[in-house]
Formats: structure tokens, sequence, C-alpha cells
């Protein structure tokens, strides 16, 4: 847990450093839900679970920005009846396809980021990096600037058993 803290500490410090070249830009912050599908070796232990989130984006001039965001997991064995629960955070850079002003934005994002993997049978837990690369759709929900984002991305934490799942999370985001 202390290398989580020191990962968004990290990912903090490269916003603050950055902001002062990002005078034109815009941030957006949100919270999701959604289901978590393990996949690979992940797949053959564990059933379907769920996810949550809250993350903020600062979008530089451009369709780019920088995405950092923390999420929570479970899933249920398959065999047994114990649970993998994930927790960790991901610093992304992100490419809008459409401009702000289109009614729906498609994005693609790729990033790094630190998680801790708790098995709860055997009590055994590992934080390790893990990468993942996703794409969302944001959809304007009115005239103001709440939209309604569909997103998911493929994400492999580098664990003993190596972690791989996919996300498919629905959420709103807020701000300009």
């Amino acid at each position: 847990m202390k290398r989580l803290g020191l990962a968004i500490l990290a990912v903090a410090l490269c916003v603050v450093a950055a902001r002062p070249a990002m005078a034109q830009g815009t941030l957006r912050y949100g919270v999701s839900a959604g289901l978590l599908m393990p996949t690979g070796t992940y797949n053959t232990n564990d059933k379907m679970g769920w996810v949550a989130g809250a993350g903020a984006t600062y979008w530089l001039p451009g369709n780019v920005g920088i995405r950092g965001d923390l999420s929570y997991s479970t899933t249920s064995h398959n065999a047994s009846s114990g649970n993998t629960k994930i927790i960790g955070g991901m610093a992304s850079v992100v490419y809008a396809l459409m401009p702000a002003s289109a009614p729906a934005r498609l994005m693609v994002t790729g990033g790094v980021g630190y998680f801790n993997a708790k098995e709860s049978v055997t009590s055994t837990s590992a934080s390790k990096v893990g990468f993942g690369l996703g794409a969302a759709v944001a959809f304007k929900l009115g005239t103001g600037s709440t939209r309604l984002v569909v997103g998911s991305r493929y994400t492999s934490v580098s664990t003993a058993t190596k972690l791989t799942f996919v996300p498919i999370t629905v959420g709103l985001t807020f701000g300009k």
C-alpha cells in the first residue's frame, strides 16, 4: 500500500508540474462502476466481478489529455468461497478522436499504474506495476457539461500469476 501511495503521489506531482504548460486546458472529473471480466489464468480461478472508480482528465489544447484514476474491484473464486480484491491507480494519456463540442466523443487511452491484489483464502497480497490500453465513448447529456461515459480497458498486472482483466464501466463526468 505504501508503494501505491507513492505512485499516486508521483502522478499528482506530474500533473502539478505540467500545469503551467497547460494554461488553456480543462479539467473533467467523474465516477464509474461496472463489471470486471477476468481473462487468462485469472479467468480460470475467478468469476466475473465488479469494479468502481474515480478519476480526472486534464485536457490539453488539442485532443490530448492526461488522466489519473483509482479503482477498486472484487471477484469471487470459482472453486472456493474466497475472493480476489484489486485496488490500484493508473496514469494514462488520452487521445480524443472528436472535438469536445461533439455530441459523442470517442477516446483511446494507454497508461501505466500500480495495483495491489489480495487473495482471501491464502491471504496472499502482491503490489505490482500494471499496464492498460482502452477506449471509451463520452455522450453529452443535455445542454450542460455532464457526460455519460462508457468505457473498457485491457489491463495486465505483473503478479506471479499475471492478472489480466477487462473492466467494462459506465460513469458520469463533470467539469469544463
